[in-house]
């Protein structure tokens, strides 16, 4: 029973985006493991409060994810 559990900040991605990810990651999985997979498949996607997540060293917020989503670096 293959269970994909995804991190993201919270406020980045809409509801039907987190609909779309779960559908597609229930896809991929279906496609290595089979169609008789598919009603075992778990997915959850655990949202992370803004600044509580961090990449070397530096805290990472919804603002900074938008800006990197956006093609702008991350300043």
């Amino acid at each position: 029973m293959p269970l994909v559990n995804v991190k993201v900040i919270e406020g980045v991605f809409t509801p039907a985006q987190k609909q779309e990810m779960i559908r597609k990651l229930t896809d991929a999985m279906v496609s290595i493991e089979g169609e008789n997979m598919r009603s075992v498949t778990s997915v959850i996607i655990d949202e992370v409060k803004s600044g509580d997540w961090g990449i070397g060293g530096k805290p990472l917020t919804t603002a900074d994810v938008k800006s990197l989503a956006a093609g702008k670096p991350k300043g």
